[in-house]
């Protein structure tokens, strides 16, 4: 003899649909966990911007803005920027072949750090 509701039609249902929302529930905190670190470094050198220190030039302030556009060295360089992976991709008036130089991930307002550039080593403070 059979239990009502137990191995019925019904209840064969409701399992199916809770192993369907127990796979989207894992699969959206896969999601979260897999996204890169290095995106939130690159969001917050482009919303913050930075100052870039380079050897035989000095420190260049350099703002980004939303559109995918940039101003540095007090606005006598403007350019695009766009991320792609864990880099930031940059072409300026002065440089019209696109670069991209890879961030290091989990940094934030306030720190500092080496980035290698085709011109050497940039030190990057995150404003």
């Amino acid at each position: 003899m059979r239990k009502a509701g137990i191995c019925g039609p019904h209840h064969a249902g409701r399992v199916g649909r809770r192993a369907e929302i127990r796979k989207l529930l894992i699969a959206a905190a896969l999601m979260a966990f897999a996204a890169p670190a290095f995106a939130d470094t690159l969001k917050e050198v482009t919303t913050r911007g930075v100052v870039m220190t380079i050897a035989g030039v000095g420190d260049i302030d350099v703002a980004y803005k939303a559109d995918g556009s940039y101003t540095a060295a007090k606005g006598a360089v403007t350019g695009s920027w766009r991320i792609a992976g864990d880099r930031l991709c940059t072409k300026s008036n002065l440089a019209q072949v696109e670069q991209c130089d890879a961030y290091p991930k989990d940094k934030k307002s306030g720190d500092t750090f080496e980035v290698a550039s085709a011109q050497g080593p940039i030190r990057i403070h995150i404003k």
